[in-house]
């Protein structure tokens, strides 16, 4: 498993979209004219991410089941 490119790739997607959806906690932490003007994009582009990332995921579970 840890030699499937798409194991990493699908990875890689996990990492990104938390990394999106820390900042955009953060933002909405923290307040402010941030949050007010970059909130919904940041949460747009999160569920974008999101979708990628399964994607990626019921990709390698199903190539690796067999297909």
């Amino acid at each position: 498993m840890a030699n499937d490119p798409l194991f990493w790739l699908a990875a890689a997607a996990c990492l990104v979209v938390l990394f999106i959806l820390l900042v955009g906690i953060g933002g909405f932490a923290k307040g402010g004219e941030f949050n007010k003007k970059h909130a919904n994009k940041i949460m747009r582009l999160r569920l974008l991410a999101q979708f990628v990332a399964v994607i990626l995921i019921v990709g390698f579970v199903w190539i690796r089941s067999g297909g």
